[in-house]
């Protein structure tokens, strides 16, 4: 089975709402895709947004999902389709 660490560093996002908001669609579209017996680490690469405006949007939300589901679907090709289990 697949596992997965999720690092949301307080630098890049500065708000403890936008940081559980990463983990928690990371989560979410992580146990939605079937993906290979690998380790995948989830970290930021850029400042996510600062402390002046809203802790999270829907555009914050569909940018992460769109991202992640890009990832997760290189992932299941440079790995291949996992078995189907009977």
């Amino acid at each position: 089975h697949a596992r997965l660490g999720v690092v949301a560093a307080k630098r890049l996002a500065p708000r403890a709402v936008t940081r559980n908001t990463i983990k928690r669609v990371t989560r979410e579209l992580f146990r939605q895709t079937a993906l290979p017996s690998i380790d995948c680490i989830v970290r930021l690469s850029q400042p996510v947004n600062t402390k002046k405006g809203p802790a999270t949007t829907a555009g914050l939300k569909a940018v992460l999902r769109e991202e992640l589901t890009r990832l997760f679907a290189a992932q299941v090709l440079l790995q291949g389709a996992p078995e189907a289990k009977l």
